[in-house]
Protein backbone atom coordinates (compact mmCIF):
# COMPACT_ATOMS: atom_id res chain seq x y z
CA UNK A 1 0.00 0.00 0.00
CA UNK A 2 2.79 2.37 0.86
CA UNK A 3 4.01 1.65 -2.52
CA UNK A 4 1.36 2.51 -4.43
CA UNK A 5 1.04 5.96 -2.63
CA UNK A 6 4.75 6.40 -3.50
CA UNK A 7 4.71 5.69 -6.75
CA UNK A 8 1.49 7.61 -7.37
CA UNK A 9 2.88 10.97 -5.58
CA UNK A 10 6.25 10.24 -7.61
CA UNK A 11 3.88 10.40 -10.67
CA UNK A 12 1.60 13.84 -10.06
CA UNK A 13 4.91 15.27 -9.23
CA UNK A 14 6.52 14.66 -12.37
CA UNK A 15 3.08 15.68 -14.00
CA UNK A 16 3.21 19.07 -12.06
CA UNK A 17 7.19 19.68 -13.05
CA UNK A 18 6.57 19.05 -16.67
CA UNK A 19 3.50 20.98 -16.70
CA UNK A 20 4.73 23.84 -14.99
CA UNK A 21 8.02 24.26 -17.41
CA UNK A 22 5.78 24.45 -20.67
CA UNK A 23 3.91 26.96 -18.52
CA UNK A 24 6.86 28.64 -18.27
CA UNK A 25 7.54 29.21 -22.03
CA UNK A 26 8.25 30.52 -24.27
CA UNK A 27 11.47 31.98 -22.52
CA UNK A 28 14.57 33.31 -24.18
CA UNK A 29 17.91 30.92 -24.82
CA UNK A 30 21.27 31.26 -26.33
CA UNK A 31 23.45 29.50 -28.29
CA UNK A 32 25.56 26.79 -26.50
CA UNK A 33 29.24 25.33 -27.22
CA UNK A 34 28.87 22.05 -28.02
CA UNK A 35 30.85 19.55 -29.68
CA UNK A 36 30.26 17.47 -33.24
CA UNK A 37 30.91 13.66 -32.68
CA UNK A 38 34.43 14.37 -33.40
CA UNK A 39 35.14 16.25 -30.81
CA UNK A 40 35.41 19.07 -32.28
CA UNK A 41 33.71 22.37 -30.97
CA UNK A 42 30.65 23.94 -32.48
CA UNK A 43 27.28 25.53 -31.51
CA UNK A 44 23.74 24.69 -32.57
CA UNK A 45 23.34 25.09 -36.33
CA UNK A 46 21.57 28.01 -37.74
CA UNK A 47 20.42 29.28 -34.13
CA UNK A 48 18.44 32.35 -35.20
CA UNK A 49 18.77 31.54 -38.85
CA UNK A 50 15.72 29.11 -38.30
CA UNK A 51 13.42 27.49 -36.42
CA UNK A 52 14.86 24.65 -34.37
CA UNK A 53 13.51 20.71 -33.24
CA UNK A 54 16.28 19.31 -30.95
CA UNK A 55 15.94 15.86 -29.97
CA UNK A 56 18.21 15.89 -26.62
CA UNK A 57 18.09 12.75 -25.60
CA UNK A 58 19.93 10.72 -23.26
CA UNK A 59 21.59 7.90 -25.06
CA UNK A 60 20.88 5.06 -21.77
CA UNK A 61 16.83 6.35 -23.57
CA UNK A 62 17.42 6.85 -27.26
CA UNK A 63 14.20 4.92 -27.73
CA UNK A 64 12.05 6.30 -25.31
CA UNK A 65 9.97 7.75 -27.89
CA UNK A 66 11.10 5.73 -30.85
CA UNK A 67 7.52 5.54 -32.15
CA UNK A 68 7.00 9.51 -32.19
CA UNK A 69 10.57 10.11 -34.02
CA UNK A 70 9.60 7.42 -36.77
CA UNK A 71 6.25 8.68 -37.07
CA UNK A 72 7.59 12.68 -37.49
CA UNK A 73 9.72 10.78 -40.07
CA UNK A 74 7.47 9.20 -42.21
CA UNK A 75 4.70 11.89 -42.26
CA UNK A 76 7.07 14.75 -42.74
CA UNK A 77 4.59 17.27 -40.31
CA UNK A 78 7.89 18.95 -38.93
CA UNK A 79 9.52 18.90 -42.31
CA UNK A 80 9.72 22.72 -43.44
CA UNK A 81 12.44 24.67 -45.27
CA UNK A 82 11.95 26.91 -41.66
CA UNK A 83 12.81 24.03 -39.38
CA UNK A 84 16.25 22.42 -38.98
CA UNK A 85 16.02 19.23 -37.04
CA UNK A 86 18.43 17.26 -35.34
CA UNK A 87 19.25 15.28 -32.16
CA UNK A 88 21.87 16.26 -29.41
CA UNK A 89 23.26 13.59 -27.46
CA UNK A 90 23.47 14.01 -23.38
CA UNK A 91 26.68 12.49 -23.16
CA UNK A 92 27.13 14.03 -19.31
CA UNK A 93 24.06 11.87 -18.02
CA UNK A 94 25.15 7.96 -19.33
CA UNK A 95 26.81 5.02 -18.05
CA UNK A 96 27.69 3.99 -21.66
CA UNK A 97 31.43 5.35 -22.46
CA UNK A 98 30.96 8.77 -24.39
CA UNK A 99 33.71 7.00 -27.17
CA UNK A 100 31.41 4.10 -27.83
CA UNK A 101 28.36 6.48 -27.56
CA UNK A 102 30.12 8.87 -30.73
CA UNK A 103 31.30 6.03 -32.68
CA UNK A 104 27.43 4.56 -33.09
CA UNK A 105 26.15 7.96 -33.70
CA UNK A 106 28.70 8.47 -36.00
CA UNK A 107 27.87 5.21 -37.88
CA UNK A 108 23.96 5.75 -37.81
CA UNK A 109 24.01 8.86 -38.86
CA UNK A 110 26.75 7.87 -42.09
CA UNK A 111 23.64 5.98 -43.00
CA UNK A 112 20.31 7.91 -42.89
CA UNK A 113 22.42 11.67 -43.14
CA UNK A 114 21.25 12.99 -39.41
CA UNK A 115 22.69 15.66 -37.76
CA UNK A 116 23.67 15.19 -34.39
CA UNK A 117 26.20 16.83 -31.92
CA UNK A 118 27.16 15.98 -28.41
CA UNK A 119 26.56 17.99 -25.28
CA UNK A 120 29.34 16.22 -23.14
CA UNK A 121 29.15 18.33 -20.08
CA UNK A 122 25.20 19.64 -19.83
CA UNK A 123 25.79 22.77 -21.27
CA UNK A 124 22.19 22.70 -23.19
CA UNK A 125 20.32 21.54 -19.84
CA UNK A 126 22.15 23.68 -17.58
CA UNK A 127 21.99 26.87 -19.92
CA UNK A 128 18.76 26.60 -20.91
CA UNK A 129 17.49 25.58 -16.80
CA UNK A 130 16.11 22.41 -18.57
CA UNK A 131 16.43 20.48 -14.97
CA UNK A 132 17.26 17.31 -14.58
CA UNK A 133 17.11 15.19 -17.77
CA UNK A 134 19.02 12.44 -16.89
CA UNK A 135 16.74 9.24 -18.05
CA UNK A 136 15.12 11.65 -20.64
CA UNK A 137 13.93 12.02 -24.26
CA UNK A 138 13.63 15.79 -24.57
CA UNK A 139 11.70 17.39 -27.23
CA UNK A 140 12.59 20.85 -27.72
CA UNK A 141 12.03 23.53 -30.53
CA UNK A 142 13.17 26.91 -30.37
CA UNK A 143 11.78 29.90 -32.47
CA UNK A 144 14.15 32.08 -35.04
CA UNK A 145 14.49 34.50 -32.29
CA UNK A 146 15.80 32.22 -30.01
CA UNK A 147 12.54 31.63 -27.76
CA UNK A 148 12.19 27.94 -26.33
CA UNK A 149 8.53 27.91 -27.18
CA UNK A 150 8.26 24.16 -26.45
CA UNK A 151 9.85 21.26 -23.95
CA UNK A 152 8.48 18.05 -23.28
CA UNK A 153 10.63 15.10 -21.38
CA UNK A 154 10.09 11.48 -20.89
CA UNK A 155 7.53 9.66 -22.75
CA UNK A 156 5.72 11.49 -24.69
CA UNK A 157 1.88 10.78 -24.32
CA UNK A 158 -0.97 11.31 -26.76
CA UNK A 159 -1.70 14.87 -25.61
CA UNK A 160 2.14 16.04 -25.83
CA UNK A 161 2.02 14.77 -29.55
CA UNK A 162 -1.08 16.72 -30.19
CA UNK A 163 0.00 19.88 -28.49
CA UNK A 164 3.81 19.58 -30.28
CA UNK A 165 1.82 19.14 -34.32
CA UNK A 166 -0.77 22.36 -32.79
CA UNK A 167 2.61 24.03 -32.28
CA UNK A 168 4.73 23.34 -35.32
CA UNK A 169 2.04 24.52 -37.28
CA UNK A 170 3.06 27.87 -36.54
CA UNK A 171 6.34 28.03 -37.62
CA UNK A 172 6.16 26.18 -40.75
Amino acid sequence: MKMKIVVTLAALAMSAMSAFAQEDLPRKVSNVDLQTLDKQATQLPCYGEKNLLIFYVDPDKHKQNEDFTIELEENHRATSPNILGFGVLNLKDTWLPNGVIRSMARKRTEKNGALVIADPNHALSNGWDLGNCNNQFVLLFIDKEGQLVFMRKGELTEQDKADFYEMIEKYK
